[in-house]
């Protein structure tokens, strides 16, 4: 809120002050409702009380209610099973991570920016990888890899390269290792910043073919996680994110310039689908 002084003599002050901004009042029952999640005095599984009843606490109508349930819902705080009554809930990862994407590229942020987050974060995730996974995680790491080394082997004979497709798996090997890596936030951090890798990796592979050399590092990173070498793993994650930026400035492609919607496929869900 900006304040004006405006000098009326030695002894005399007169203050003006900017005009309030009020908020919908669909956005104060929002706000009210989520501070109760917040809090812990609605947990999930917990029903919302019923319209009338939340319409009659605010003193709003029942439009106004309906209108702030509906932007909990957007916002995965809430969920309807059918007919029933809203209930609490937890924001998948997934709806947090392309709303945390988007306020990425509305920063515009750089690709060399988002490139050193990914030093920081993947090679901490495949360290703790390293001590968290289990068999499962083993086992599904496994078969990602054998799909890449179908795939690899198939371009390397003369089969059309589905760029789309090894995309997608490059981000489901390292989405595997942040949810092992026994770390939520860590996994939680990671989504959007790989979601944001993805048109990268598109322009990558096809100009410079290095899709043995992708799974050449996956191999490297699966082997210290199955001997549960955890520096190992840093390190060759380290040395895989390392190889991406090289890979990115042969292309000629500036580290320094501001991702985009437009560029990033984020304007609709088409190229996000292809990737998953």
């Amino acid at each position: 809120m900006e304040i004006t002084r405006h000098s009326q003599g030695p002894d005399v002050q007169e203050h003006e002050f900017s005009r309030i901004e009020r908020a919908p009042a669909y956005r104060l029952v929002y706000d009210a409702i989520e501070r109760q999640i917040l809090a812990g005095r609605l947990r999930v599984g917990d029903p919302l009380p019923a319209e009338t009843q939340l319409a009659e606490q605010f003193g709003v109508n029942r439009s106004t209610v309906r209108e702030g349930i509906r932007l909990l819902e957007q916002s995965g705080l809430v969920e309807r099973d059918g007919g029933k009554r809203p209930r609490i809930s937890v924001p998948h990862y997934l709806d947090l991570a392309s709303s945390a994407s988007r306020a990425l590229i509305l920063h515009m942020v750089t690709f060399r920016e988002l490139w050193e987050a990914s030093m920081v974060l993947e090679p901490a995730i495949a360290e703790r990888a390293a001590g968290h996974i289990d068999e499962k995680g083993l086992a599904d790491l496994s078969a990602n890899i054998a799909a890449m080394t179908a795939e690899v082997e198939g371009i390397e004979t003369g089969r059309p390269a589905d760029v789309y497709g090894f995309v997608g798996l490059d981000r489901a090997f390292h989405e595997i290792l942040a949810n092992v890596c026994g770390n939520r936030v860590l996994a939680l951090a990671h989504e959007p910043v790989t979601s944001l890798f993805i048109p990268a990796g598109r322009i990558i592979l096809p100009r410079l073919k290095t899709y043995r050399r992708v799974l050449d590092a996956h191999r490297y990173i699966f082997d210290c996680l199955v001997a549960g070498d955890a520096p190992g793993a840093r390190t060759w994650m380290h040395k895989h994110m390392d190889d991406f930026r090289r890979a990115y400035e042969l292309t000629a492609l500036s580290l320094d310039t501001s991702l985009d919607a437009a560029s990033l496929g984020m304007v609709n869900g088409t190229a996000q689908a292809h990737s998953r």
